[in-house]
């Protein structure tokens, strides 16, 4: 069954790969408004196809400058975001030499930045900015890497210093930070336990190749997506205290999540 499901799965999602990433390089370069909805189409086609079964609470703020502040599980997460809404992503710069993930991620307007250089935070932030004041949502995993699932670790500030500059150099006129939980709560039916998190969770030194073959090969998987109280941002909001409250939220609503998973 389950090499099956890998094989059908993949007959699937190469040709839309295959075809989807040359149509998105040409809206990319016409700089045609598909550019931002293609991708949206295809992380909902992949989540289709992988069985992932999206529940979401809440409802993101419209009209305004977003910097989504998430927890970060897996690779899984930007597929199941993706799906949601047209969203780009801040990723670490080693992403950007992987082989075809690199060129996905280039294609929906990942911004880089590279941690190991003190210096990068300055100009990931001024990238970031420019962004939010052309009205996109740019997805931040503040925690800074991927965790288990089960529990949320801290919220690093630095880069929400972007939502500062946005408004300190006069584009955009109001910036909310919008807390965002990801929390796998099933597979196959079941609860995902602590026990359960790498058939999932993409964390540590695991292989993503492994990894992603099993997601290929499991069954369907339960995600829920919540989304928390926006927190208003202006020059003189503390990006500290600001990251923290982010992290109340999200380490909140996954708790409550796995719990109302537990109880199915």
């Amino acid at each position: 069954m389950s090499n099956f499901r890998f094989y059908s799965r993949i007959a699937v999602l190469l040709p839309v790969t295959i075809i989807g990433i040359p149509l998105q390089w040409l809206l990319l370069r016409l700089n045609l408004p598909g550019r931002r909805t293609v991708p949206m189409l295809y992380h909902r086609i992949v989540c289709s196809t992988l069985g992932i079964r999206r529940a979401v609470r809440g409802a993101p703020p419209r009209g305004k400058a977003v910097l989504i502040l998430s927890n970060h599980v897996s690779w899984l997460d930007i597929c199941v975001l993706s799906s949601l809404a047209p969203l780009s992503f801040i990723a670490k710069a080693e992403v950007g030499t992987w082989p075809v993930v690199s060129l996905l991620a280039r294609l929906q307007r990942t911004v880089f930045i590279d941690r190991t250089r003190r210096t990068d935070t300055a100009r990931t932030n001024g990238a970031v900015a420019e962004r939010l004041q052309a009205g996109d949502a740019i997805v931040l995993f503040a925690e800074g890497t991927t965790g288990d699932g089960t529990r949320v670790l801290p919220f690093r500030s630095a880069l929400v210093g972007a939502a500062r500059e946005a408004l300190t150099s006069g584009g955009a006129r109001d910036v909310v930070l919008q807390p965002l939980a990801i929390t796998y709560v099933r597979r196959d039916g079941l609860p995902v336990l602590r026990g359960d998190a790498p058939d999932i969770a993409w964390h540590g030194d695991m292989e993503l190749a492994p990894h992603l073959k099993g997601v290929l090969s499991g069954g369907a998987i339960d995600v829920q997506i919540t989304w928390g109280d926006p927190i208003p941002f202006d020059a003189a909001t503390d990006r500290k205290e600001a990251a923290r409250r982010a992290e109340e939220q999200v380490r909140a609503h996954v708790r409550e999540a796995l719990a109302w998973g537990r109880k199915i």
